[in-house]
């Protein structure tokens, strides 16, 4: 079989997933040059104001974009490796339940179940460890921030219960 999609011609089809890109990418610069329309009446010294770098980022976009679609359009794209869908769904199912748990469980808990899921969607083989690992790890993070730079992550029962030992208070 030759190179491309087509073996008897030698040449490729264009490519949807980068055509879908450069849509996106011409989307986002549409959006950006829409939104910086509404910083137009703020005043500006020699013609350069608040709208001149969002004017930039656009046309940088739009650009990016034509020349996305261009390549896509000839094929000229290496083909990629299949992609698994089983670690992806892993680390946004770790996601998922890191949003669900952080309201009940607490920073250490919650990010610990993300470490896990994660860990175990890049081919770590026991979800039973990984866990349990996370969540020592982030709650040594959390005692970092929380307790030695004051700033304020979710507390659960566990952050309690160290905070209270820390402190030393009955929990």
């Amino acid at each position: 079989m030759t190179e491309g999609n087509h073996p008897t011609t030698g040449k490729r089809r264009p490519d949807r997933a980068a055509l879908i890109i450069a849509a996106g990418l011409l989307l986002l610069a549409v959006v950006i040059a829409v939104d910086m329309q509404r910083l137009s009446n703020v005043a500006s010294y020699a013609r350069i104001g608040p709208q001149t770098v969002p004017l930039i980022i656009a046309m940088c976009l739009a650009g990016l974009a034509i020349w996305t679609a261009i390549e896509a359009w000839r094929g000229e794209f290496p083909e990629r490796e299949p992609q698994e869908a089983r670690p992806v769904l892993w680390i946004v199912g770790g996601l998922l339940a890191q949003i669900a748990l952080l309201r009940f469980t607490g920073f250490s808990i919650a990010t610990g179940v993300l470490f896990g899921f994660v860990a175990y969607g890049l081919g770590r083989k026991v979800l039973w460890i990984g866990i349990p690992v996370g969540i020592i790890l982030a709650l040594a993070v959390w005692i970092l921030f929380a307790m030695g730079l004051s700033l304020t992550l979710p507390a659960g029962p566990l952050e309690s219960a160290i905070q209270s030992l820390l402190r030393g208070q009955p929990a």
